[in-house]
């Protein structure tokens, strides 16, 4: 009977969540204000279902799956339930192919794999939501471009973004960012705004799953965004104080790290015996002064497959994205990355690390050697080339074009201050001029001899008509 629904009359169901010896704790769903003292409730035998499919892309749900955009009933005739248990390890196989985020500090250095659970981390006002954002506009680009290539091939990734919690001037923001991307025909929307019930907040991201499950079974691969992890336990807290479950560390209930594990766990990717689909899910996190220490965060660290942390001091001072390069880490590593990108990015993630090392030690004015100072001045390059703007995710055989330059020195010889024109001249340059190149990178996915002779070349003859440029 637990987890079943109950139906409570007037049109209202509710969820059976505690089971006493004189009573039954059901959280409601639904419209609550109709329910009257004295009613009669009933169990229908059934669980909580949500309604899955192709038929949900495109389009804006709640927690239910009733549509909210006003585009008429959702096409489906499947529904999956909400609570499932996660694949066990013998339909699991290990994570190897790319989720192309179209971030190159993300794609080069703390790459995420199909079947992965990475955890997006940082203060509010960070960009977390906007990393989310770029990747499902970056996988929308890369499905359309396999479609019109005929490209057979490619395995597309459909995203959901479930958001829970936020204001809905926030969740309307951002379905106005995919329309205008012209990604939203690949995605899917679970909206509970702040101004749900903490019922409906506290099942957003089972429904979500549920969803991104039924991709996994029919052998394709899904994305969910977990938009935050923070407001979902919070709401899961106001739930379980009012069912009067004891309080544990910082008045969560016990079970608040079962609550987050059942629900990442659900994301896998299944071995080809078992339909050979994925489920990766970016669930996001947000502390409090950059306290990583404190009870979510360190529970979700421990649940996920690494974690992308973003630093408020590199966003203010703008690095964006502000990613730190010591405390991010993806446990999937390279065998998330085509060959070419482990080519030209191995050292980088060092060379990083090494220059906010020498920098802080830098600041105390002392006189350098000549081996620290290129260090130095390499680094700072290095973050130059790393700044992105929001919402325009690079195609990853670019990516590897500009981190060759990078590798072989085309971007030491230039001052700090104008790298960043380097680098967008340069790509226009690679994209218009060199698109032959780029799409045999794109193909063969391995930097050869042949291939690092066109580069040279490319970048050779662009700097000739780049300084042309720059001295008229």
């Amino acid at each position: 009977m637990l987890n079943e629904m109950i139906d409570l009359g007037h049109g209202i169901t509710g969820l059976a969540l505690n089971l006493e010896e004189s009573e039954v704790g059901v959280i409601i769903l639904g419209d609550y204000t109709r329910l009257e003292e004295g009613g009669e409730a009933r169990t229908t035998g059934k669980l909580l279902q949500v309604p899955v499919g192709m038929g949900l892309l495109g389009r804006v749900v709640n927690t239910l799956g009733e549509p909210l955009d006003g585009k008429g009933p959702i096409k489906s005739d499947v529904a999956y339930p909400v609570e499932k248990m996660a694949p066990g390890i013998i339909r699991r196989q290990s994570v190897s192919q790319p989720v192309q985020t179209g971030i190159m500090p993300i794609d080069a250095m703390i790459p995420i794999g199909r079947g992965q659970r990475e955890l997006i981390i940082g203060d509010r006002s960070t960009g977390k939501t906007t990393i989310c954002i770029d990747t499902i506009i970056s996988q929308a680009r890369l499905n359309r471009a396999a479609e019109a290539a005929g490209n057979q091939d490619y395995r597309p990734l459909y995203s959901i973004y479930v958001a829970i919690g936020q204001k809905q001037s926030t969740v309307a923001r951002v379905i106005a960012v995919l329309e205008e991307a012209d990604a939203m025909p690949y995605t899917i929307v679970v909206a509970s705004p702040a101004s749900d019930s903490a019922t409906n907040q506290y099942l957003a991201p089972f429904a979500g799953a549920a969803m991104g499950e039924w991709f996994m079974d029919h052998g394709m691969d899904a994305l969910i965004v977990y938009d935050d992890l923070s407001k979902h336990a919070v709401a899961y807290r106001q739930v379980s104080l009012v069912l009067k479950r004891p309080s544990g560390r910082e008045a969560f209930p016990g079970d608040v790290f079962y609550l987050h594990s059942r629900l990442l766990e659900r994301a896998a990717r299944v071995s080809e015996k078992y339909g050979n689909g994925s489920v990766t899910a970016l669930p996001i996190i947000e502390t409090q002064a950059g306290d990583v220490s404190a009870y979510i965060p360190t529970n979700v660290i421990s649940i996920t497959d690494g974690q992308i942390y973003l630093e408020s001091d590199l966003f203010y001072q703008g690095i964006r994205p502000a990613i730190s390069v010591g405390l991010s880490v993806s446990r999937v590593g390279s065998a998330a990355q085509i060959k070419a990108m482990k080519q030209v990015a191995g050292q980088v993630k060092g060379e990083l690390a090494q220059f906010r090392e020498l920098a802080a030690f830098a600041q105390f004015g002392s006189d350098l050697d000549a081996k620290t100072q290129a260090q130095i001045d390499r680094g700072k390059r290095i973050m130059e080339v790393f700044k992105q703007p929001q919402y325009n995710p690079i195609p990853v055989e670019l990516q590897v074009g500009v981190l060759w330059a990078v590798q072989n020195g085309y971007v030491d010889r230039l001052p700090v201050e104008r790298v960043k024109e380097f680098q967008t001249k340069a790509m226009e340059f690679l994209t218009t001029r060199k698109s032959e190149l780029l799409a045999t990178i794109g193909k063969e996915k391995v930097l050869n001899d042949t291939l690092k002779a066109e580069l040279k070349a490319a970048f050779d003859e662009f700097e000739q008509t780049w300084e042309g440029l720059t001295k008229r």
